[in-house]
């Protein structure tokens, strides 16, 4: 029976070298390759998008629709409910009694002074059409009937005018007119959640004045095209060219 030799204890092979067995490094555990460290945030390749933490929702973009439930999800605003057609065609017949109101008392003032520009025209009637007096009443005559046009056309221009800036300039910085927020109905960027602004709030109006060139049906149609909306967001014509919702404040 060998021992081996003496000068080997253990009992190895000569010819092969030893391999100290391996241990674990003290105080740090040892990862399988391929798995994430612990304790550090593992980036992720170039080209693939970091996943959602635990416990947290994924964040939604603005102008998301909620499940076709009348709610939407908008920038800075989180959640809100779309107005419903119901309370936008409201608010718009609270315009209209706005503008009539408006419209009246332009006329009054409009219809006093053409009658009093009217009884300054001259009765040319009682002189004789020979003489000089005659074509210098006549002319007179003339201007004075002239300037009743113009002023029954500028008093059309100033009304046009005072619905541009109502309409425009309140919903572009406030996001409603008066019969909007009577009902709690706002305007506001799809993409923001802001006022719509000079820009936005202009083209939002000036589409349906478009409209009304054609007898004012296009002005009708373009009020009603939020029926037809198939994006569940009951965006109209002048809303799509403007990038605007209109919600429930």
């Amino acid at each position: 029976m060998s021992f081996g030799d003496p000068n080997n204890p253990y009992g190895q092979p000569q010819g092969q070298p030893q391999q100290p067995p391996q241990q674990p490094g003290y105080g740090y555990p040892q990862q399988p390759q391929g798995q994430p460290g612990y304790g550090y945030p593992q980036q992720a390749p170039q080209g693939v998008p970091p996943q959602q933490g635990y416990g947290y929702p994924p964040q939604q973009p603005g102008g998301t629709l909620q499940a076709n439930n009348g709610y939407i999800n908008v920038a800075g605003l989180g959640t809100v409910e779309l107005a419903t057609m119901g309370r936008r065609l409201g608010a718009r017949l609270l315009d209209g009694v706005a503008y009539g109101i408006l419209y009246a008392v332009a006329s009054v003032i409009g219809l006093a002074g053409l009658v009093g520009a009217s009884e300054s025209v001259r009765d040319c009637s009682g002189i004789d059409p020979m003489s000089p007096d005659y074509s210098q009443c006549v002319n007179e005559a003339g201007a004075a009937a002239g300037g009743i046009i113009a002023g029954f056309f500028a008093a059309l221009a100033l009304l046009a005018l005072l619905a541009l800036l109502y309409e425009w300039l309140m919903v572009s910085i406030w996001g409603a007119t008066l019969g909007k927020m009577v009902l709690g109905v706002k305007v506001v960027k799809e993409n923001t959640g802001q006022a719509p602004g000079l820009g936005a709030g202009f083209i939002r109006y000036i589409i349906p004045m478009v409209g009304s060139l054609f007898c004012g049906l296009g002005t009708l149609l373009v009020y009603l095209s939020p029926f037809f909306d198939n994006s569940g967001k009951l965006q109209g014509w002048h809303d799509r060219a403007g990038g605007t919702i209109v919600i429930k404040k």
